[in-house]
């Protein structure tokens, strides 16, 4: 499993930073014991799955998915607000996205800000930044793979299923209907006193929170998390978020075949490198689905849910 798609906890907080490079954003505290029990819930008494065997499904389901999404085009509409010191709106910005995949890579070009498109120069500037970003990637999968070592999408060394379960637990396995569908949901903690071997394996040791499978297909759904310790790389130059930073995110099923990003969004504080500050909030919204065909034309698909994030 890639560390850009992991299921749960870690694919929420890799889908914002995947799909919006330059932002890193925590959101308010969500804990499990936020979520409530609904009648069907209370009431189900049929067996629940082992939950090691079910997030190995989930993990061999997502790669497949991966497979599948290289296919489609979609559209990514990111709303990013800064607020002031009394809690007020500063200032908001948008960017839209065009996500597909080159040449085995996932990219987002960016087609609109704040509601304009971009200039020629600016366009030009941008397929260049692609260009570059591709070459960066296979060359980070060629190094990897002289070391035997398997990769993610973005050239990352993936997070195993296995390895996420020496990092922490999940645990609380209950059936709850979400959109009309059976999922499981299981609450997630890192264990503080695991061994990490790299900068985002600390990450997921020291995330908690709670991941909704659908039961049927076997495919994450829904997660959401937050941090249980304050993070920093280059102490904090680099990258700075605050404990209790926190995020979700949502799939929706396409075309009747893959599950595929609907909805990612947080909102507080966090510093990334020396020019970035933020105080506020980030929402992304993925829709408009299309898939390629053979004779590169795009055609419209449908989604099994409503393209709108349900109202929280």
């Amino acid at each position: 499993m890639s560390s850009s798609t992991t299921f749960g906890l870690t694919h929420a907080a890799q889908a914002t930073s995947t799909a919006h490079e330059s932002i890193q954003t925590p959101v308010k505290s969500v804990t499990p014991t936020d979520v409530m029990m609904t009648d069907a819930e209370k009431t189900d008494n049929r067996p629940l799955p082992n939950i090691d065997v079910l997030m190995h499904a989930v993990e061999a389901n997502q790669r497949a998915a991966e497979t599948i999404e290289k296919d489609y085009l979609y559209r990514s509409m990111w709303t990013l607000k800064e607020l002031d010191g009394h809690g007020g709106v500063k200032k908001t910005e948008t960017e839209e996205y065009d996500v597909f995949w080159i040449e085995g890579v996932p990219v987002h070009r960016l087609m609109k800000k704040s509601g304009k498109e971009l200039s020629a120069e600016d366009q030009k500037k941008e397929s260049e930044r692609i260009d570059k970003e591709i070459v960066k990637v296979k060359e980070k999968r060629r190094k990897a793979d002289e070391k035997g070592k398997e990769t993610g999408p973005h050239g990352e060394e993936e997070v195993t299923v296995s390895r996420l379960l020496e990092l922490g637990r999940f645990t609380n396995a209950r059936r709850v209907e979400w959109n009309g569908r059976d999922t499981i949901a299981v609450d997630f903690a890192g264990d503080p006193n695991a061994k990490t071997k790299t900068r985002f394996e600390e990450v997921i040791r020291d995330m908690a929170g709670t991941a909704w499978v659908d039961e049927q297909d076997r495919t994450l759904v829904k997660a959401q998390g937050h941090f249980l310790n304050s993070f920093k790389i280059g102490g904090g130059l680099v990258v700075n978020i605050q404990k209790g930073t926190s995020f979700s995110m949502e799939q929706r099923k396409v075309n009747n075949e893959v599950w595929l990003p609907a909805m990612v969004e947080g909102q507080g504080d966090a510093r990334t490198l020396l020019f970035f500050n933020l105080h506020g909030s980030v929402q992304g919204v993925e829709s408009d689905y299309r898939k390629f065909k053979a004779t590169s034309t795009i055609v419209p698909v449908e989604s099994t849910v409503p393209s709108t994030p349900p109202t929280k």
